[in-house]
């Protein structure tokens, strides 16, 4: 069965008689050009002569200014001999005045043109009777000939997976989600921009590893077929970034892919964007600092404003970040819970037991300490808030604490119940840390498909010598679903993850 097969009747019929357009255009010679160069954009014009009191007609054409566009026809009205087209680029819209005394044959064209064809045309400028720019057309080509129609326009592209998997008619039809990208990108260059001005070099590591590190996270595995040899992509670029630092270059960062066989939700894609940046002789608490003081002159540079609406609630990115140890935290929603229960494994589980919390012989007090975190107080951290003090069970490349044995320097940023962030005093101990793997490949064969390899050469890079270092890891996915106020981490992916569309 064909694709037009199983496409509504109308629709069906639209795509066949488009189709006899194009096989015409092709019996007239080139039904593609390719030689239109494009010389205005339809943002730049509009801002340009926005002040329709200084420049009306007569003062737009004495400039005797001849314009160059092109984009996709969105509208057009026909009027006997003279008609109106709309047409979109990728900084707007813009107005064609079309007449038949001037461009003869081709009007009767445009005439047969449709919605969604892309377009060239070259004229002056004009404002009509009701003050809109408009390009008073004297040479007209048809660019690109369109074989599918686009939606309707009053009910644009409403079918939220259909959205998704035509991203490219989103697109063209939806203005709110084409500024969510255009967003998106604008917040990368301000993170990009507010690193380098702090002397952060920006640099790439590897994709596929030998070794999956740098998280606890089920990696996807692949096959180098000239060696032979299975590779891991990436879950996380840490270890990579920390040999750099070794290497003495002291402040890096990388804004790339990370990929986790996990589950797809709303917060969660198998590949995302993640910003990782690691900084010699700098603590946790300078990271946290760095963070804070980054989301915040982010949010201003690309949104304009301190507080955001995102998911029902009013976010205050202005006030000073709140700081909360996880015990802390645990104990306040948990009263039952006494300080002494926090490091009691029995005390921990048998709380986890009420909350029904699933618990595997393996954990420790402290992966059960984070089950009842995640369980009890993550849903309600709506505003800006550090945790911190996490249990080195759950945190095996962070420090341990000089004072709290057991406990890392270690925080994660939350916002909106979401996790947007995690930094922490790095572990440079390299027999402490040759220590975490080998308790992490325990864990590995003792079932736990998330827990990290040992990895050889990061023990010896560690031995060569890491400074004292603060590292962050941001989801740029996230940040982007807080700064552009979307609920579904799809929402700002241009191609998120879908199973394959059913015939």
């Amino acid at each position: 069965m064909t694709e037009e097969q199983t496409l509504p009747p109308d629709e069906n019929a639209l795509i066949a008689e488009r189709r006899g357009k194009l096989a015409a255009l092709r019996g007239q010679g080139v039904a593609f050009p390719n030689d239109c160069v494009r010389k205005h954009y339809a943002r730049d014009l509009q801002d340009a002569y926005e002040d329709a009191d200084r420049w009306t007609s007569e003062a737009l054409d004495a400039t005797g200014r001849r314009i160059s566009v092109a984009g996709r026809l969105m509208a057009k009205r026909v009027m006997g001999k003279a008609a109106f087209a709309q047409i979109q680029d990728m900084t707007g819209g813009l107005q064609l005045f079309l007449q038949s005394n001037t461009l003869g044959g081709t009007y009767d064209a445009f005439k047969g043109w449709d919605v969604g064809d892309i377009v060239g045309a070259e004229g002056s400028l004009m404002r009509t009777r009701t003050g809109e720019l408009s390009i008073k057309v004297d040479a007209l080509r048809l660019l690109t000939k369109s074989l599918r129609p686009l939606p309707d326009k009053w009910h644009g592209l409403s079918d939220v997976e259909q959205r998704y998997r035509q991203r490219y008619v989103d697109l063209i039809v939806n203005p709110e989600s084409r500024e969510v990208f255009l967003k998106r990108s604008r917040i990368v260059s301000a993170i990009r921009g507010w690193l380098d001005a702090r002397r952060f070099l920006e640099v790439e590591t590897p994709m596929m590893h030998y070794i999956a590190g740098g998280a606890t996270a089920r990696p996807f595995t692949t096959h180098h077929n000239a060696l032979d040899l299975d590779l891991y992509l990436r879950v996380a670029p840490e270890l990579y970034l920390k040999r750099l630092v070794v290497g003495g270059l002291e402040r890096v960062y990388e804004i790339n892919r990370n990929f986790r066989n996990e589950g797809v939700s709303t917060r969660h894609n198998p590949e995302f964007t993640m910003l990782e940046l690691y900084e010699a002789y700098a603590t946790y608490h300078e990271v946290m600092d760095l963070t804070e003081t980054m989301i915040r002159d982010v949010a201003r540079d690309t949104v304009g404003v301190d507080e955001i609406e995102w998911d029902g609630n009013t976010i205050d990115l202005g006030s000073v970040f709140r700081r909360w140890k996880l015990e802390e935290a645990v104990r306040e929603r948990n009263p039952e819970i006494s300080a002494a229960d926090c490091r009691d494994r029995e005390a921990l589980a048998a709380h986890c037991a009420r909350l029904k919390i699933h618990v595997k012989p393996g954990y420790g007090w402290g992966k059960l300490l984070l089950e009842i975190f995640e369980k009890t107080v993550e849903g309600d951290l709506i505003q800006p808030t550090f945790i911190t003090h996490y249990p080195v069970e759950v945190s095996p490349l962070a420090r341990e604490s000089d004072t709290e044995p057991g406990i890392t320097d270690r925080f994660e940023l939350f916002i909106g119940s979401k996790e947007i962030a995690n930094g922490f005093s790095e572990l440079n101990d390299p027999e402490d840390q040759a220590a975490r793997f080998r308790a992490q490949v325990e864990a590995k064969e003792g079932g736990d498909d998330e827990a990290m390899h040992y990895d050889a050469d990061y023990i010896r890079a560690l031995e060569v010598g890491l400074p004292p270092t603060g590292g962050l890891g941001v989801g740029i996915d996230r940040l982007v679903m807080l700064l552009t106020g979307s609920t579904s981490i799809r929402d700002v992916l241009l191609f998120p993850y879908m199973r394959p569309e059913q015939p």
